[in-house]
């Protein structure tokens, strides 16, 4: 770990000028170019709202608070993480020509992968934020959390992305998997819904969803955009959040390097 971050400080230059590279990739080509990355997720926003506010007449999970400004904290976070994980999968596939170079240390490319998704998430706070102004919300120190729970899914999806990048060199199918599993996360996280929509709900159910790391970034944005809670408010969650990332950090390097050597060859 310790090494891979002396990489990505002494290579920080190679990382931003491929990630904004790789950004301009994506809608080359695009007769709308960039306007796609905004459609989507509004038009998802739109549906959820529709079926969850106005079609259910949901309960509040926050009470006096609009059910759209509670979903945007949530779902945003959502959008970086399901995007990163996605396209971090096949980020060795993609740049297999990097891959093939002895110079080049293929360690960074889930780093660029991950800051090109980053640029992206960055322009949706920042919308996020202007919708929160547009309701009359006033800022909140506690705000600037942002930038403390971005950092920490970034280490998440990094370690994630390590795992199954490697992974799918050699097993193809590993990319349609996670496509899946995250269409299942999104629910289980949770993202449209709540535990206290649901009057009769089980006890165990919030200790269960506590169990995904992703419910402890979707929380703190909450937190920090709606109510003011900071995150050592939250102790056990914080500590357990960052004990599980590191894990699988640590488990996604080890993963990572074993196979490194056979990249070239299979690509």
């Amino acid at each position: 770990m310790i090494k891979l971050i002396k990489e990505i400080a002494d290579k920080h230059q190679i990382i931003t000028d491929l990630a904004k590279a790789d950004f301009r990739k994506r809608f080359a080509g695009s007769y709308f170019g960039v306007a796609w990355m905004f459609i989507q997720p509004v038009v998802t926003v739109l549906i959820y709202f529709c079926i969850f506010q106005l079609g259910f007449k949901s309960v509040l999970p926050i009470p006096g608070v609009p059910y759209v400004l509670w979903l945007v904290p949530g779902i945003v976070p959502w959008f970086y993480f399901n995007e990163a994980l996605n396209s971090g999968a096949t980020c060795l596939q993609e740049y297999h020509y990097l891959v093939k170079k002895v110079v080049f240390n293929v360690e960074l490319l889930p780093v660029i992968k991950l800051c090109s998704c980053l640029i992206i998430h960055g322009i949706f706070v920042l919308i996020m934020i202007a919708m929160f102004f547009c309701y009359g919300r006033l800022p909140m120190l506690s705000w600037i959390q942002i930038v403390y729970y971005s950092f920490a899914l970034t280490v998440l999806s990094l370690a994630l992305i390590y795992i199954t990048s490697a992974i799918n060199v050699f097993f193809k199918d590993m990319a349609q998997i996670v496509n899946i599993v995250l269409q299942f996360g999104m629910w289980l996280t949770p993202i449209m819904w709540d535990p206290s929509m649901f009057p009769n709900r089980p006890e165990w159910l919030e200790k269960v969803l506590k169990i995904n790391p992703v419910y402890y970034v979707v929380t703190g944005y909450r937190d920090s955009m709606l109510t003011g809670n900071y995150f050592w408010e939250r102790p056990g969650l914080t500590v357990y959040f960052w004990i599980v990332t590191i894990i699988i950090l640590i488990a996604g390097i080890s993963i990572f390097r074993k196979l490194k050597p056979h990249f070239a060859d299979v690509l």
